[in-house]
Parts: structure tokens; C-alpha cells; sequence
């Protein structure tokens, strides 16, 4: 029993002994590495520590990441839509409807007249602007005569085109609705409803009843009287050009015939005041474009 216990008080004596030295081993590691670490610090003990706070606090953040962080699997993940304008659309959600093309205005066509239409009981005004097309009659008992305004400047124009050579007439002006209805009719009797109705207009359809529209030829050139030929004379091409400055427009302009309802007339003018005139002119278009009709 004796030798027993002498065996193991000599064991745990030589476990003891052993430890001692790897203990000692150990502490000299870490106060080599603590001495090492303060050293590559500046031997800086406060900025030592800063370090190792970072250094634990970032490891447990990348932890914890890694742990709370989702798969990236189709479930997880919520697909978005670019539209063209870059704006974030949820999946599901309805593509704006597609704008509408914009329906193109169908071409104005005045050339023939409304069929079965009764003449008014009073004129019309639009933009405080008389107007007798196939469109818009007259009645037939509306009878100004001769507009005294349109007359004086039309003297005003005259005068003015003989200072450059050129002696004026209005060989026609206000027509009565009776008058009309003969003359309509005879152009009828010649060259048939449908070639008439290019070049003269049915009773109470007229311009010249309104007493607004003036013929104007030159004296000593009748052959040119209501002809397409007085637009190609000097004179006819002086007054194209300054008719406007006194309140005149041509009322039938080349080309223009599905707006107007009529041929190119390059004698037939209306007087409307020199500001529409002007703008008219300006323009370069017709009454109905002025008026939008």
C-alpha cells in the first residue's frame, strides 16, 4: 500500500512539473505578442486597444451578416420592370394604355351645295363678318345695295393704280336676288347646272348680293372682263398685289376652289376692311380659312 501511494504522489508530481513550463511558455507567447502589438502601434497603449475593439466589433458584424442574410432564390428575390422613362413598375401592374392617333380632320370640300336647304330669314355673320358662300345663303328678300364704304375704297384704290398707269372700273358690283336668278339661269341654259355652278352661284347664294363684292377689269381692256386672262395683264397683277391695302381681297384665289365652291376668279374681289385683308393677304388664304368654316 505504502509503494502505491508513493507511485502516485510521484506521477502527479511529474504532471505538475510538466505543466509549469508549458504555462510559462504560453504567458511568454501572448506578452511577446501583447509587446509586439503595442509596438507596431507606436508603443501606443490606448491605440493598442482602439484597434483590437475594431477589429472583435468587425468580425461580429460579418457574423451576423453571413447568419440574418436571405438565399438569393426566386422566392426572395422581387423582379422589377424598366419602363422607358426608368420608373420602377411592380410586377402585375398594367402597362399604360397606348395614346390614341389624333384623327386626321377630314379635307373641306365646299364644292357643291347642300341640297333641300332653305334659304335664312336673316343673313350671317361670322366674326362679324358677312358671309354668302354655298354654305351659308341669303335671304332672299336682303337687299342693301351697293356697300358705300366698299365704294370708297375702292376709289381710294383706283386712284392709286392710275398714278402708276393702270385706270380701273368695277364693272360689277351688287346683284339683286332677282337679278341673280336670271342671270344663274341663263349660265344654265349654256353650259349646263354642274359647269355653272363652278363659275356662278344660284340665286341667294351670291356675293354680290351683299353689295361687298366688286368686278374690277381696266378701261379699254373689256376683252378681259370677267376673265382668267386679267390676272396675267399688268394691271390685274397691280391689283393682286395692293388690293389688300385698301380692304380688298381676292375671293377666289388659284387652287383654292374645294374651299371657296368656286373656279379661280382673278377679277372678283371682296371688301372686308384693311385689317382682315391684311391678315388674309398675309396669309395667303381664303375667307373660309379666316373664318374656319
Amino acid at each position: 500500500m505504502k509503494r502505491k501511494k508513493s507511485y502516485q504522489y510521484r506521477s502527479q508530481k511529474n504532471k505538475k512539473g510538466k505543466v509549469l513550463p508549458v504555462t510559462l511558455i504560453s504567458l511568454g507567447i501572448i506578452a511577446a505578442g501583447i509587446i509586439s502589438w503595442i509596438g507596431l502601434n507606436d508603443w501606443d497603449l490606448e491605440k493598442s486597444y482602439k484597434k483590437i475593439e475594431q477589429v472583435i466589433y468587425q468580425d461580429a458584424n460579418e457574423s451576423e451578416d453571413e447568419t440574418t442574410k436571405p438565399a438569393n432564390t426566386e422566392e426572395n428575390v422581387e423582379s422589377e420592370i424598366i419602363d422607358e422613362n426608368n420608373e420602377v413598375e411592380k410586377p402585375g401592374k398594367e402597362a399604360p394604355e397606348a395614346e390614341k392617333p389624333e384623327a386626321e380632320t377630314p379635307e373641306r370640300d365646299n364644292r357643291n351645295y347642300i341640297e333641300g336647304q332653305e334659304l335664312p330669314k336673316e343673313p350671317t355673320y361670322i366674326k362679324d363678318v358677312l358671309i354668302a358662300n354655298k354654305q351659308y345663303p341669303l335671304p332672299s328678300t336682303y337687299s342693301p345695295g351697293e356697300s358705300k364704304e366698299a365704294r370708297e375704297a375702292f376709289s381710294e384704290m383706283a386712284a392709286a393704280a392710275k398714278l402708276d398707269g393702270f385706270e380701273l372700273i368695277a364693272f360689277s358690283t351688287y346683284r339683286s336676288y332677282d337679278y341673280q336668278t336670271g342671270l344663274y339661269e341663263r349660265y344654265v341654259e349654256r353650259d349646263g347646272s354642274e359647269a355653272a355652278d363652278r363659275y356662278s352661284a344660284r340665286p341667294g347664294y351670291s356675293e354680290h348680293q351683299t353689295g361687298l363684292a366688286f368686278d374690277i377689269g381696266e378701261v379699254n381692256n373689256e376683252q378681259y372682263f370677267a376673265s382668267a386672262k386679267f390676272g396675267e395683264t399688268e394691271a390685274g397683277k397691280w391689283v393682286a398685289a395692293n388690293a389688300y391695302r385698301y380692304g380688298f381681297i381676292m375671293r377666289y384665289p388659284e387652287g383654292k376652289e374645294k374651299i371657296t365652291g368656286y373656279m379661280h376668279e382673278s377679277w372678283h374681289f371682296r371688301y372686308v376692311g384693311i385689317d382682315i385683308a391684311k391678315e388674309i393677304y398675309k396669309q395667303n388664304i381664303t375667307l373660309e380659312e379666316y373664318l374656319e368654316i
